[in-house]
């Protein structure tokens, strides 16, 4: 969306000459609120929402300071992840993509315009997304924003219906718009990567947990993300765990991420599913909460197939006003 302006020019007199007291005195107020070319994101209750193209591809790294070039590819997509000076960007980094997202799809919900150009308060982005807000909570943000700047991606990821090989930053820029006595950021803009936007644009995203942001291991962050891509509009999901260390992206050796899949599904914390390690496939079944889930679930067990654990179901019961009916 380009910025205009729209100037008056004074009329002329009949003589042909410039009408000194119009020019003095014109009808028209002066422009209070000019067309902006960015987004002024500055809604206080947008649920979290993720693109779907990212939740199902390893674009961030699981461990802070991963400096690898990492390549992924799966069913025709290609995606090579390149560190820039500061280290990949992290999962937990991408927070920052989750709060733009969220911004812009509850507005184009309630009719406004929408911009590539996000600008916000770095406190509403620390108190939105869970975070810390002490004076070192803004240094991590700006070593958040060099890592998201310099990390490079090469994909051919589809969005909107579009598929092309592209070259391009998590996001293509960003800068302080004021800081504050203390030099410490106060507004932030940012600029999405244009696949990213015309994702949004086209509202190819889901809605996440609010209790996205509380958890603490980026593995448990990319477990969720993939369970809630493939759960979306089905109960129950059942990938191997070998199909699943490779979809998350993780560096570690199999055994060492299966022990930590088998604990996260002993722990029943993930947010809006429950977990099952099933030893002879060697798989994990995830099942949304929820009657659908639930009936799954049962259905697995009637086959012989190990139940959730009992902490998850009850988690999973812990209930809301017109939450889920447990069995």
């Amino acid at each position: 969306m380009q910025a205009f302006i729209v100037e008056a020019t004074p009329l002329a007199s009949p003589g042909g000459a410039c009408d000194a007291s119009a020019s003095t005195h014109s009808r028209l107020a002066p422009h209070r609120h000019q067309q902006r070319d960015f987004f002024v994101a500055d809604i206080l209750d947008a649920s979290p929402k993720d693109d779907v193209a990212s939740m199902e591809h390893p674009l961030f790294a699981l461990r802070a300071g991963d400096r690898r070039v990492r390549v992924y590819e799966r069913n025709g997509t290609t995606v090579t992840v390149k560190p820039g000076i500061d280290g990949c960007a992290t999962i937990h980094d991408k927070d920052l993509w989750i709060y733009c997202i969220s911004q812009l799809v509850e507005a184009k919900n309630r009719g406004r315009e929408i911009a590539r150009t996000v600008r916000f308060t770095a406190y509403d982005f620390l108190h939105t997304t869970n975070r810390d807000a002490s004076g070192r909570a803004y240094i991590r943000m700006g070593e958040m924003l060099a890592r998201l700047t310099g990390t490079r991606i090469e994909t051919n990821i589809e969005t909107a219906g579009k598929r092309e090989r592209g070259f391009f930053g998590l996001i293509d820029s960003a800068k302080v718009v004021e800081r504050d006595g203390d030099n410490r950021m106060v507004a932030v803009e940012v600029t999405l990567p244009d696949w990213l936007f015309r994702s949004v644009d086209a509202m190819h995203v889901l809605t996440l947990s609010p209790d996205y942001f509380r958890l603490r291991k980026p593995l448990d962050r990319r477990i969720y993300e993939l369970a809630r891509k493939h759960c979306g509009r089905q109960p129950t999901w059942k990938p191997s765990i070998a199909t699943l260390h490779e979809k998350s992206g993780s560096a570690d050796k199999l055994f060492k991420f299966r022990a930590a899949i088998k604990a996260l599904a002993a722990s029943g914390e993930l947010p809006d599913y429950r977990m099952a390690y099933d030893p002879k496939a060697d798989a994990v079944a995830f099942y949304a909460n929820g009657p659908k889930g639930y009936r799954a679930e049962i259905a697995a067990i009637v086959k012989g197939l190990p139940p959730t654990s009992a902490k998850a179901r009850e988690n999973a019961c812990v209930r809301k006003r017109g939450g889920p009916r447990c069995p």
